[in-house]
């Protein structure tokens, strides 16, 4: 049987020290599935994007248990996080485009921590990436000539490029209008499920909750429903 993905078990975490020491995530756990597309909700500052962090090992572990891809993250060294975060993909509200570079150069930009392949080979999956993400026409435009959906569609792209084991997404349709947020997380959906990929997005935009397989909610930086779909 295929481990969990994600699975974490009374995970705690907290800004500052002593009496400026502030909770923010509290007994914490949670689980996702292989294949499975997770939404998490709550309102601002419940702990949403902290507890994203800490999955994708951007920061290090306080208390508790956070297993990701087979990793624990409770101790795990700097070189230990740096080489899981090489195996997720990240999509955030801002695309994160380097301007100066093309739709096809950024993408193949998250195959250069891949030694085995020449930079014909990056640029050539990064154009099938696209494709996959309809913007095969667009491949070679800059990020101010495209759209913002186009923008968060080259992130998509960057993101499943390199074929990770998990996509982490926060707030990926927040400043995109409703068709274009609900195309761009129906897309995601689609290219993860046929990848057998899971993804796990914060949101706060109920248009999209349709794509999930499972949504939880978070408050004050507890889980308090789990919510079937």
């Amino acid at each position: 049987m295929q481990a969990e993905p994600i699975r974490i078990e009374a995970l705690n975490y907290a800004y500052g020290e002593g009496e400026l020491r502030r909770p923010v995530l509290r007994d914490v756990a949670l689980q996702v599935g292989v294949g499975e597309v997770l939404l998490l909700t709550g309102p601002s500052g419940s702990g949403k994007t902290t507890l994203l962090t800490l999955i994708g090992a951007l920061r290090a572990m306080q208390e508790g248990s956070c297993t990701v891809l087979g990793q624990e993250l409770f101790g795990a060294s700097e070189g230990a996080r740096v080489s899981l975060r090489q195996r997720i993909g990240f999509i955030f509200q801002n695309h994160n485009l380097l301007g100066a570079l093309t739709a096809r150069q950024n993408v193949a930009m998250a195959l250069e921590v891949v030694p085995r392949f020449s930079e014909t080979e990056r640029l050539a999956r990064a154009g099938e990436m696209l494709a996959a993400v309809g913007l095969a026409e667009h491949a070679d435009r800059l990020p101010a000539k495209l759209s913002g959906g186009q923008r968060q569609r080259v992130a998509i792209a960057r993101a499943l490029v390199g074929e990770p084991g998990l996509v982490l997404a926060d707030e990926p349709t927040a400043a995109l209008d409703k068709v274009s947020g609900a195309e761009v997380a129906h897309l995601l959906r689609d290219l993860a499920k046929s990848r057998g990929v899971p993804i796990l997005m914060v949101t706060h935009d109920p248009r999209i909750l349709d794509i999930a397989d499972r949504v939880v909610a978070m408050e004050d930086g507890r889980i308090v429903e789990h919510e079937l779909t």
